[in-house]
């Protein structure tokens, strides 16, 4: 079986199979996914894949700089996901977008 290339909180996947979650902001570590790149979802809990996505973009930004739009693409509020950002990434600022579209799921 093939590896997965990004992983997803398990409490995520019915928002990006329904294309309402269309971005993910993560960390430096994270940071070297690019425009084109077709990537196999699994989910963090168990690894187990669940769908393909294509990176359409990435950005830089920080959680001062967290607008309306990264909160609507991630389908929660802005005071929202400014919290889930802090509490998976503590005592981090400087994050990367990833902007995607769902290919196909299992």
């Amino acid at each position: 079986m093939q590896p997965n290339d990004i992983t997803f909180f398990q409490r995520f996947q019915d928002d990006i199979l329904a294309g309402r979650k269309t971005i993910t902001i993560r960390d430096e570590s994270e940071a070297h996914f690019k425009t084109g790149d077709i990537l196999r979802v699994g989910r963090f809990e168990d690894d187990a894949y669940f769908c393909t996505i294509e990176v359409v973009g990435t950005s830089t930004v920080t959680l001062d700089t967290l607008t309306e739009k990264h909160a609507q693409q991630e389908n929660m509020t802005l005071a929202a996901l400014k919290e889930v950002i802090a509490e998976i990434y503590p005592n981090q600022s400087q994050f990367y977008v990833i902007d995607f579209k769902c290919l196909s799921s299992d």
